[in-house]
């Protein structure tokens, strides 16, 4: 039986134990005196987000089928467990083997979003791993970020010894056999972090060096020495049939984000949205054959006893044979009262035969994301949506049994006008009368409209990556136009609305487009008590405002400022397929309104074809 790395009395003081004890179903245990190389796989959030991540479950599969490697899990502890660490000199430890995580080989750290950069430094601090790259040694793990954050790894290049820029089934396993060819071979740190550094898509910000202008601006990158590639080149999967899928995903024993079975039918998106920085990374688009799908289907809900399986993508309207899976889910499954969960829909896309049998097996609400209320914004940002497009799908949902719909929309886009916002309302308002069209008694309940508003973050790789933030106060009056607007609509009472915190966004674009002196920022902010920033109840903007005036950096110069397309970007050296030109014709194209159209309805020339396969080879031999 494991020995717990903590005692009964110290797990009777914490919020939610099963956090911490590890062995739930699936999970993988070795004997860690046959395996050559020891993985902990990190996820850099409390236990129920971390636990809900696609990804990880992925990797964690993937790596633990190689007999000579164990990949563990670890995930932030909660204030209260991180209190009780430190006072009681425990070291954070792994879910399976309750080990330290620094007697590890590697400590991968994904990178799902940028509010998480000082639980990285929270995870190394109660690892005992040095935080900066530069003073570890091998007594340290190798520490590798990955995910879609790394796509701009700057902010974080003090703190990590390698990043992986691109799909982990990829070249992996290239790095995992390098590690033990240069660990037999007694080579030092930095030689093996040199030859890595020559594998695909392998990142070592220690053997690059920038510098800057005198007004702040990037100068110039490259490696510092010879042999180390000017570009990192994005590693893609390039067939997802060659690809293995987990099909025993470990089920946590206390409720998580995300409880039930994540079906991947698809990576990348047909869609050019200018704002998304997802669509543009994971081009192109691949996706997964159908009988592949039934088969892992059949295995996950077999092998964890969810109740729920979800179907995962960009744009689940956009895959083939939409139909075709969800038809033999419910053929399959219905007895069984298994959900079937649709995220990411285009209302355009919207298939009313299909969701009304979902609807059959057990009733929720639509999600809809136009993004922008007026038509002029949505071609800025190339949604392609019309209005006639979002009220007859809101017909169909609403004549189909629906009577809760989600709508999510952006503020403080580029060439936004006061006007646009209102427009937001508006829409919803519009939306609402399609319900209160329909016969009384024929009306599936009462009418409940949900509005939730962000704030625009521009990000690395994006046609809007150039574009300039507003102030928070700015922000805020924009929700206010939208509140207020909502409130003289003939169905406001059917609309509710919500809109995010300012201050997050603004910190949250300087570490998207940030360049590595933001290091400073990250490791000031977290000495001052930054962590968990992604929840409201632990958010203090101050500490951070305290943390860019204590380095000498300013907040401004990483948020408001509109960049030049022809200024070099701290991104610039990683090579993600979409070229820079097609990026720049794309935001010229949005300062005029003019649209794009969709991979599928033709090639748009974006530089991604490259990678072969996907929906750029659909139909071609």
């Amino acid at each position: 039986m494991r020995k717990l790395a903590l005692s009964d009395e110290i797990l009777l003081q914490v919020d939610k134990p099963a956090r911490y004890i590890g062995g739930e179903v699936n999970a993988v245990q070795k004997d860690k005196e046959k395996v050559e190389i020891r993985f902990a796989m990190c996820f850099p959030d409390v236990y129920e987000i971390g636990m809900s991540h696609l990804g990880i479950q992925i990797l964690y599969d993937l790596f633990n089928r190689r007999e000579d490697v164990w990949c563990e899990r670890v995930y932030s502890p909660w204030p209260d467990l991180d209190r009780l660490l430190r006072e009681r000199q425990i070291p954070l430890f792994a879910l399976e083997s309750q080990d330290p995580i620094r007697e590890f080989d590697f400590l991968g750290i994904t990178l799902q979003y940028e509010m998480c950069y000082t639980n990285v430094l929270q995870i190394l601090d109660l690892s005992r791993i040095p935080l900066l790259a530069e003073e570890r040694t091998w007594e340290d793990p190798i520490v590798i970020g990955g995910g879609p954050c790394a796509y701009n790894p700057e902010p974080l290049a003090d703190f990590f010894d390698l990043f992986y820029i691109g799909e982990g089934e990829t070249v992996y396993d290239d790095l995992l056999d390098l590690y033990k060819k240069c660990r037999e071979e007694r080579c030092s740190r930095e030689e093996f972090l040199r030859r890595a550094a020559g594998i695909p898509g392998i990142y070592a910000p220690s053997l690059y060096e920038a510098s800057y202008c005198g007004d702040g601006r990037l100068a110039s990158f490259a490696p510092v020495k010879e042999g180390i590639p000017k570009k990192v080149a994005k590693q893609a999967a390039v067939n997802l049939g060659e690809t293995s899928y987990p099909e025993k995903p470990v089920v946590p024993f206390i409720k998580v984000t995300q409880d039930r079975v994540v079906l991947e039918i698809q990576r990348g998106c047909i869609r050019g949205c200018r704002f998304c920085q997802a669509g543009m990374i994971y081009r192109p688009t691949r996706e997964r054959e159908l009988e592949k799908l039934k088969e892992y289907a059949w295995k996950m809900l077999k092998n964890t006893g969810h109740e729920e399986i979800s179907l995962s993508s960009l744009s689940s309207s956009d895959y083939s044979d939409l139909s075709g899976i969800v038809n033999f889910l419910i053929d399959e499954f219905q007895d069984q009262k298994i959900n079937i969960s649709l995220p990411s829909l285009r209302i355009d896309a919207f298939s009313l035969d299909v969701m009304s049998k979902v609807q059959d097996v057990r009733k929720s609400s639509l999600t809809f994301a136009p993004e922008a209320g007026s038509q002029r914004m949505r071609n800025v940002i190339n949604k392609g949506l019309t209005e006639e497009d979002i009220l007859t799908g809101a017909r169909q949902a609403f004549r189909g049994g629906w009577n809760k719909v989600k709508l999510y929309f952006m503020l403080g886009l580029p060439w936004e006008t006061e006007e646009d916002r209102k427009e937001i309302a508006r829409l919803a308002d519009r939306i609402a009368r399609e319900f209160y069209e329909i016969p009384k008694e024929e009306r599936s309940g009462r009418c409940q409209i949900t509005v939730s508003t962000s704030f625009f973050v521009p990000k690395p790789f994006t046609p809007f990556q150039w574009a300039g933030m507003f102030p928070a106060g700015d922000y805020l009056g924009f929700a206010r136009t939208v509140n207020h607007e909502m409130k003289e609509m003939l169905n406001h009472k059917s609309i509710r609305y919500n809109w995010h915190e300012a201050d997050v966004t603004l910190l949250e674009g300087a570490l998207a487009r940030g360049d590595r002196r933001l290091g400073k920022v990250i490791l000031s902010a977290y000495q001052k008590g930054a962590l968990f920033d992604a929840w409201t109840e632990f958010w203090d903007f101050d500490r951070w405002l305290a943390a860019f005036e204590e380095t000498g950096l300013s907040l401004e110069f990483y948020t408001l400022r509109e960049r030049d397309p022809q200024e070099l970007l701290p991104w610039d050296f990683i090579d993600i397929g979409v070229t820079k030109d097609f990026l720049i014709r794309e935001w010229e194209k949005a300062a005029k309104g003019e649209t794009t159209r969709n991979c599928r309805a033709g090639c748009s020339g974006c530089g991604a074809a490259k990678y072969g396969g996907g929906v750029c080879y659909e139909g071609k031999n």
